[in-house]
């Protein structure tokens, strides 16, 4: 039988570590703050690059714009003296608002946004999920063709499809016609469907790569056990898969709406060689055409400003549409 005597119980007790009190444990007022200063100080280095081209690129230009846009170049008396600028207030506004072509430009725009944001969005997305899937072989020799168009500018790529399009040097048109099809792109019925194409070539790829990196992250066990309740592929996809890249679907929508918005650089060259699109066919050419050609920066101020707030307005009622969306499905829950 073991005696335990009181100086084996007092050593027992000292090296038996003792257990450390809340305020012990917690490190002091100014060790917090010294740790948050730290924080602070790393977040303001990582974020300082951000905000200056955020102030640089963006937040100057608009205020500059909005300047502009409140002021317009007149002559005095009957038009011989030197131009001088006055405060127009929102005359500019009233003009650009007034101007058919430029409505005509927004109308433009928006059934170019109704054709191309659609097939743009859902385009990629087939395409991401066939390569997902395993159908396609060689999956990277398929996503690098698919990406080259998009490493092509976006002026080569316009100007090789200009190529295309023109009557007389095309071979495609030649070859149509040699099976007596003819078809004009860059006729009046045609020439949007055109400038979507060139679009489209140029931009699938790139937002397909973002779909199937969306796709790779989708957990493999939710794949396996929708295939162990009996979903085929195509169940698989479009019920399992595409709601899970969701946000990535959102994403692309919102950046194709953005720069659908801006549409400029294929309608400006194709108008070279069709009477179809004039100098103010979107309302970025009407931008262009005022400031370059008509020398009024204030009507292509007030415009751009126009332009601005349209496309901030569509992609607000996008994410609200998208928050109710998503509250809605969790409340279906």
């Amino acid at each position: 039988m073991t005696s335990t005597t009181p100086v084996s119980v007092a050593a027992d007790a000292t090296a038996r570590p003792s257990p450390k009190s809340p305020a012990a444990a917690a490190p002091p007022p100014a060790a917090r703050r010294s740790a948050r200063r730290r924080e602070l100080g790393a977040c303001g280095v990582l974020m300082t690059p951000f905000f200056v081209l955020l102030v640089t690129v963006f937040l100057i230009p608009v205020a500059t714009a909005v300047y502009l846009s409140f002021f317009s170049d007149d002559q005095p008396g009957l038009g011989f003296g030197p131009e001088r600028t006055v405060f127009a207030g929102l005359r500019n506004y009233t003009a650009v608002l007034a101007d058919p072509t430029f409505l005509a430009g927004l109308g433009v725009v928006a059934l170019y946004c109704l054709v191309y944001i659609p097939l743009m969005v859902t385009g990629a997305l087939v395409l991401a999920l066939l390569l997902d899937s395993g159908v396609v072989r060689l999956k990277g020799t398929v996503q690098l063709a698919l990406f080259l168009p998009h490493a092509v500018p976006g002026i080569i790529a316009a100007l090789i499809w200009l190529y295309l399009y023109t009557p007389g040097i095309s071979p495609v048109i030649d070859l149509l016609g040699r099976a007596d099809i003819t078809i004009d792109f860059l006729g009046v019925h045609t020439v949007l469907p055109s400038i979507v194409n060139i679009a489209l070539w140029s931009n699938l790829g790139y937002n397909m790569v973002v779909f199937y990196a969306a796709l790779q992250a989708v957990p493999r066990e939710v794949l396996e056990a929708s295939v162990v309740d009996g979903a085929g592929p195509v169940r698989t996809a479009l019920q399992i898969k595409a709601p899970l890249v969701r946000s990535s679907i959102v994403m692309v929508a919102m950046f194709t709406l953005i720069f659908a918005l801006q549409l400029f650089t294929e309608p400006m060259l194709l108008s070279q060689s069709t009477p179809m699109i004039n100098s103010r066919f979107s309302p970025s050419m009407y931008i262009y055409d005022a400031a370059f050609t008509r020398n009024n920066y204030g009507l292509a101020a007030a415009a751009s400003v126009v332009l601005l707030l349209c496309t901030i307005a569509l992609s607000y009622g996008v994410t609200r549409w998208t928050n109710r969306a998503d509250a809605a499905e969790e409340a279906a829950r």
